[in-house]
């Protein structure tokens, strides 16, 4: 039945259609807890054609609340397909809300006409999906966009230019720079480029595609990561993947295949109401933080808000809240009911003290402390004169010193009991004095390392963590460089660790943990001056640290 007719004066009004929302999306929203009472009985439009910015029809599913009059529209374009859990994270949840959904599949995806290619399209699709949303007897002239990771990517390229119906957006867990998805400083993210290949090319073609092609890869995982070359050896479990190989090719952000990957630029004089979401332990926080950091030098209205989470987790166990923050955020600036707004533009959760914090801006005001390497494994305020040699370790890529959780966007990430790891020849360990009242460190966390090396080239990955009493090491954050050396004159190396809200307990100690990689969260080095994609000869690699090594916390006692 057509949900559509022509109304007495010759245009179009429109008739709800009698479709209910997919069964397992009912189903599934059936069993979540602690989410807002449901408003409305959502129905659902399903398999709407858009033609894209090239023409390509762009499949559409249609969510709207059962009830007259009118309403706000939230755009959702997704490269993931349209059901499970789109459907009923963001199509049913927010129709029962009380607003229209688009829910879209990205050109060359989830039935959508073209060919996908990653960040290139986003941008003119958004924009000509608008033009048809205008066109919608439905559509009241207000819109939202919601969604995490690449569904925030497609928000920023929609805001390049925004339309004057966006109103608001909602960022979760999202990405604006795709060179920063897969590289830093010549380090290649590899565990995070085989998590988003299998979900670019397999989530939006269902649930069991999806599933076998994650088991596949799983089960494979050790020959891939280990392959000389790596370049390509991903095919095996996922199949050819243009897109990723090209992003994997260019290591450099200025490369011009980059041009117009990154939609930051613009968020500096973006006006479009904001709230970013994300997790300590995501992949992709540092881009939020970066993002937020934009947003309110150009004093944009926006909101941070960052919990114990991962990549996953936030849209899991962290749904119930980032559910409540983004819905507020969307009834305050496309509803005008700014009752549910939080007081402070920022939110952040404690860890080590697992409550939340208010704050007025991020990073909040702190008084930096410097901790630095000793003899002895020791870790101590006082600054050790010179640059001598203070520790060394051997690196073995045959042997790579292993990936233990952290930010990502696997099932790995998040906090660990890092002992096992530390026990390794191939890393360092400087642990401080226990501390005899809580310190809270909040702020971004930088290493500056001063390192040689006898082959000239090596990554150094560097680590912030907390030491129970019972000895058990946990990391808080972390982060990595690359050194280039010449001869026994050590390079020095600044490492930005990303940033935390961390509390050390009395009794508690600070660790810093120091290696050569963290593999295959990484691609591991080859320790010579050879692309990690490419390399069949690796060479092992002596490593030394020298004593003008620092440790920046932005930290202040309790």
């Amino acid at each position: 039945m057509s949900s559509r007719m022509h109304g007495a004066g010759g245009g179009t009004a429109w008739v709800p259609p009698a479709g209910k929302p997919p069964l397992s999306s009912r189903m599934l929203r059936a069993t979540w807890r602690g989410l807002p009472k449901r408003r409305f009985e959502a129905g659902w439009e399903p398999g709407l054609v858009v033609p894209g910015g090239d023409g390509s029809a762009l499949v559409t599913d249609h969510y709207f609340p059962r009830a007259e009059g009118g309403f706000p529209t939230l755009l959702v374009r997704s490269p993931y397909g349209r059901g499970l859990p789109w459907s009923p994270l963001y199509g049913l949840l927010l129709a029962e809300q009380g607003f229209h959904v688009a829910l879209q599949s990205c050109r060359g995806t989830g039935g959508s006409g073209g060919t996908f290619d990653l960040w290139r399209n986003e941008a003119a699709d958004g924009r000509a999906t608008v033009d048809w949303l205008r066109g919608q007897p439905w559509f009241n002239g207000t819109l939202g966009t919601i969604g995490p990771s690449y569904l925030g990517y497609v928000q920023w390229a929609l805001a390049l230019d925004p339309p004057p119906e966006l109103k608001a957006m909602v960022v979760q867990v999202g990405l604006h720079d795709p060179h920063a998805l897969f590289h830093t400083d010549g380090a290649v993210h590899l565990e995070n480029a085989l998590a988003v290949g299998v979900g670019m090319a397999y989530q939006h073609r269902g649930t069991a595609p999806f599933l076998r092609a994650a088991l596949r890869l799983q089960r494979r995982l050790g020959d891939i990561v280990t392959a000389r070359p790596l370049r390509g050896a991903y095919t095996s479990a996922l199949g050819e993947l243009p897109w990723l190989d090209a992003a994997l090719a260019h290591p450099d952000p200025e490369d011009p295949y980059w041009y117009g990957a990154s939609p930051a630029e613009p968020a500096q004089r973006l006006d479009v109401p904001t709230a970013l979401i994300t997790g300590w332990h995501d992949g992709l926080a540092d881009q939020t933080f970066a993002q937020y950091d934009r947003l309110r030098r150009a004093g944009c209205d926006t909101a941070l808000l960052v919990g114990p989470w991962t990549h996953t987790s936030a849209l899991r166990q962290g749904w119930p809240t980032v559910f409540a923050e983004s819905l507020a955020w969307l009834r305050a600036h496309l509803c005008a009911d700014r009752s549910g707004l939080r007081p402070t533009p920022a939110r952040v959760h404690i860890g080590g003290q697992d409550a939340w914090r208010d704050l007025a801006d991020w990073p909040p005001p702190a008084s930096p402390t410097t901790w630095h390497p000793a003899p002895d494994q020791r870790l101590t305020p006082q600054a050790l004169t010179g640059s001598a040699p203070l520790a060394s370790f051997r690196y073995d890529p045959a042997d790579p010193t292993p990936s233990v959780g952290g930010p990502l966007l696997s099932r790995t990430a998040g906090p660990q009991d890092n002992s096992g790891l530390e026990a390794r020849d191939d890393v360092l360990t400087f642990t401080g004095p226990p501390l005899t009242e809580p310190v809270d460190i909040l702020g971004p966390v930088v290493a500056r390392l001063s390192i040689s090396t006898d082959t000239g080239y090596t990554d150094v990955f560097t680590r912030l963590c907390d030491v129970n009493p019972q000895g058990r090491s946990v990391n808080v954050c972390d982060g990595i460089g690359r050194a280039r050396t010449t001869g026994h004159t050590p390079a020095h190396v600044t490492v930005p660790m990303s940033s935390t809200a961390h509390r050390f307990a009395a009794g508690h100690r600070i660790r810093w943990q120091i290696s050569a990689g963290a593999h295959p969260r990484y691609a591991r080095h080859p320790g010579t001056g050879h692309s990690p994609l490419d390399a069949t000869t690796f060479t092992p690699v002596h490593v030394t640290l020298h004593a003008d090594s620092a440790l920046t916390l932005p930290s202040g006692t309790t």
